[in-house]
């Protein structure tokens, strides 16, 4: 027999994909599932959805595009009046002047993340990614070959990251920034007055670009939401993503959108046009009649989401060992829980860290959260609010009791 024949089998997949993290939000509502499926009542709040229904005018304009035949490929950027539609939008809402050949629609805002980062990131090229940061930033840096820096923010100041510290993080070799606001996973939002601080650094370095993430707009519990790209010295170099899922609880019919400069938009268009090519034709006439509806609904569910935070921090404010920020928007709430680390379990294991934790509440209290290491913040963990009241009563009340017996 040769030496050949004892040599262990070599993988065949990429060293791209091997590289890349499965995501953490997905991992653990996988293992919920799993649970479920074998009868225990697990309540699920690793998962960053919605539990609304989509509103009946939008299912009844998806229901009239299948009878009036909208059943063939789309333009790779998404339907002429779609694309308008956003436009309309962004001057509705945000005060943005952006013309169609701006807008690429997407099958969810995820697509259009990855999308500019393929654009617009070289191999070895730096991008800056506010931390605590939804799971994905990194990985979609990886894919593109850049090297992820992630900044982070303080807890006192909730999370977010002060202009200062971008200055300091900006080097010859930065090409991107990528953050959200509101943010997924802390809730913290960024005011007028901090995000003009940010543009005026960005404005001292033409060579960064900056990618925001603005998918929770209509989840905000402060009143205002300003968009970075509101700052004229910074508009050309600022992509703007958002999308239905979270405003309009259209999680599962895939559809967001970027708007950016022509040769940006373009960039991100061909991008699309080799992966999936234009979006689900129905979709996209949902998502017409979805902006065109106005804000009416989102405005009745962000109050839901509202009094959903309140009631959670109510009741976490009485677990000892918890240190939580009062979210300003999206439907989380990320408390530092470092003083669980060390601990030991009722079966003898030792909470070592974050992960841990969070896999102690699945077992223990039947509770599904997400470790903070998945959003650069491994002394975290990370609740979801979008759940009907009586479930989070019930889901803190298992938490309290299982960290009580550590």
């Amino acid at each position: 027999m040769s030496s050949s024949a004892t040599l262990a089998p070599v993988s065949p997949l990429s060293d791209r994909i091997q590289a890349m993290n499965e995501s953490a939000t997905i991992a653990m509502a996988k293992k919920s599932r799993e649970l479920l499926a074998k009868g225990f009542d697990v309540i699920n709040l690793s998962f960053g959805e919605p539990d609304f229904q989509t509103p009946q005018y939008i299912k009844d304009a998806a229901k009239q595009a299948l009878d009036d035949g909208y059943t063939f490929y789309t333009p790779v950027p998404g339907i002429p009046e779609l694309r308008q539609a956003i436009c309309d939008k962004f001057k509705r809402d945000n005060d943005l002047d952006f013309l169609p050949n701006q807008i690429v629609v997407s099958t969810g805002a995820k697509q259009s993340l990855a999308n500019a980062v393929l654009s617009l990131v070289n191999p070895g090229e730096e991008v800056i990614v506010f931390s605590p940061y939804w799971v994905s930033y990194e990985e979609m840096v990886k894919l593109a070959e850049g090297i992820a820096v992630p900044l982070s923010g303080t807890l006192e100041n909730d999370y977010k990251v002060t202009a200062a510290q971008l200055e300091a993080a900006i080097t010859e070799r930065t090409k991107l920034l990528m953050f959200s606001s509101p943010c997924n996973p802390t809730g913290s939002v960024f005011s007028r007055a901090e995000l003009g601080a940010i543009a005026e650094v960005l404005a001292r370095h033409p060579h960064v670009y900056a990618l925001a993430d603005e998918i929770y707009e209509y989840i905000n519990f402060v009143g205002e939401h300003v968009s970075l790209a509101q700052f004229p010295a910074v508009t050309d170099r600022v992509i703007t993503v958002n999308g239905f899922s979270k405003g309009y609880a259209m999680t599962g019919w895939r559809l967001g959108y970027l708007a950016a400069r022509p040769d940006i938009a373009a960039a991100c268009e061909k991008m699309q046009s080799q992966v999936t090519s234009g979006t689900c034709s129905i979709t996209q006439r949902a998502g017409l009649a979805a902006l065109q509806g106005g804000r009416a609904s989102a405005d009745e569910m962000v109050a839901a989401y509202r009094r959903r935070r309140d009631l959670v921090l109510d009741i976490v404010r009485d677990i000892p060992g918890f240190k939580t920020p009062t979210p300003s928007g999206a439907f989380y709430i990320f408390p530092e829980v470092s003083a669980y680390f060390g601990r030991t379990a009722p079966d003898g294991s030792t909470i070592t860290n974050s992960m841990d934790l969070a896999m102690y509440l699945l077992n223990d209290a039947l509770v599904s959260a997400v470790s903070g290491d998945a959003f650069g913040a491994p002394d975290c963990i990370r609740f979801s609010t979008a759940a009907a009241d009586d479930k989070l009563v019930e889901a803190f009340r298992r938490v309290k009791e299982s960290l009580a017996k550590l």
